[in-house]
């Protein structure tokens, strides 16, 4: 539990790299999905059978390598399982998925995991996800965080259900930033010039735009956009920014090349587990909380053992299971009992990593931390255009 994995080795929120935004931009086109009717969603799950296959479409490292909870899963419902790790940006993978789902094919997956965002949003408007039959997500009903059935960009989770979730805050050296910084503005200040890292993501670099001039990112407005992006121009004209930074900033900051840094909660834990100078803060202003999502996509052969897939992953010893490979936020509030329990036969590494981890705010976020919390602001497609041209602007200058 101390060695220090790379989550993804790519930008998280992807539609960055030509090929992503080429693939991408093809996928905003058609005509959007009404919200779906109860008669419909019923009728569409009174005609599905339990088939004994589901095929699980997910990012890299995001199941624990021996795959327990899955054969676990298998055993107990006798539904044999695929595992594929082929998801390595959000825009890439909804960009090649498009076309496919457009043309009334299947994708060969039962379950995909796409993070809250821009592409998120294009498969639910377009009708390319299932919407869910809640009446088999009884351990999602009894075991998910409340927190985690409040998303403002799935209302109801009509559509998906929550995987793991992190934080967006900043994460510093702590080896030359003796004080744990309380400001965001701390990013901002000429005394760290040349010695601060930002994202290159413009959802992620957008919301702490906004948080730096006191704006919620959720309720943001068009001259909103402008005033953060002319804060952030000045940032970097100033030569405060050293480098915008996808995966590999967590690097750069463990170094020392970057004092401070925009930084991802589970990446700065992992780094705090094999003893790095590295702390993690939310800002006063507040922090980003994405959630990476499991849905069920249009045309899969299987939505039935995908269902019973998802709703296993909420029974709290699987959901530890995960958490304890995964290491950022689980959104089942009973992991924490079980680690907790698991403490008491644990020894040496093991039990320091377990204590580590029940201990930490970046896996178990405090109410204060989640109250400074937002989400990305829900984009249409003209809205999108401004916004990633206002903020792509300052990244790729």
């Amino acid at each position: 539990m101390t060695t220090p994995r790379t989550r993804r080795n790519v930008l998280k929120l992807g539609g960055l790299s030509a090929a992503a935004l080429a693939l991408a931009a093809c996928g905003v086109q058609g005509q959007k999905q009404a919200a779906p009717k109860p008669d419909a969603v019923k009728d569409f799950w009174a005609k599905q059978k339990k088939n004994g296959k589901v095929v699980f479409a997910n990012w890299p490292e995001y199941m624990p390598e021996d795959q327990a909870p899955l054969k676990a899963f298998s055993q107990a419902s006798g539904i044999s399982y695929e595992y594929k790790e082929v998801i390595q940006e959000n825009a890439e993978f909804f960009g090649k998925s498009r076309p496919v789902l457009a043309a009334g094919q299947s994708l060969g997956y039962d379950i995909v995991v796409m993070t809250n965002g821009v592409q998120l949003q294009h498969m639910i408007e377009l009708g390319y996800a299932v919407a869910l039959d809640h009446a088999q997500l009884p351990n999602f009903a009894a075991n998910a965080g409340e927190k985690y059935k409040q998303r403002a960009y799935d209302p109801g989770n009509q559509y998906t259900v929550p995987y793991t979730s992190g934080i967006t805050g900043i994460a510093y050296n702590t080896d030359h930033v003796k004080e744990a910084p309380t400001s965001i503005q701390a990013l901002f200040d000429a005394k760290y010039k040349g010695r601060v890292g930002m994202h290159s993501d413009a959802q992620e670099i957008g919301n702490f735009g906004m948080f730096a001039i006191g704006v919620d990112p959720e309720k943001s407005t068009e001259a909103d956009w402008r005033k953060a992006g002319e804060l952030l121009k000045k940032q970097r004209e100033d030569g405060i920014v050293r480098k915008y930074y996808e995966q590999n900033y967590i690097d750069a900051v463990s170094k020392g090349d970057v004092w401070l840094t925009m930084g991802w909660s589970g990446d700065v834990f992992q780094r705090q587990l094999a003893g790095e100078p590295v702390g993690f803060v939310v800002p006063e202003e507040g922090g980003t909380i994405w959630t990476d999502n499991m849905l069920i996509p249009k045309g899969a052969a299987n939505p039935v053992d995908a269902l019973m897939l998802m709703d296993y992953l909420y029974q709290p010893a699987a959901a530890a299971q995960l958490e304890e490979y995964i290491q950022y936020i689980s959104p089942v509030p009973a992991v924490k009992d079980i680690l907790t329990q698991k403490l008491g036969t644990a020894e040496g590494e093991d039990k320091e990593g377990l204590q580590a981890m029940v201990d930490s705010p970046l896996i178990f976020p405090t109410d204060a931390d989640y109250a400074k919390l937002r989400a990305y602001r829900s984009l249409t497609t003209a809205e999108e255009q401004v916004y990633n041209g206002i903020f792509q602007s300052i990244t790729q200058a």
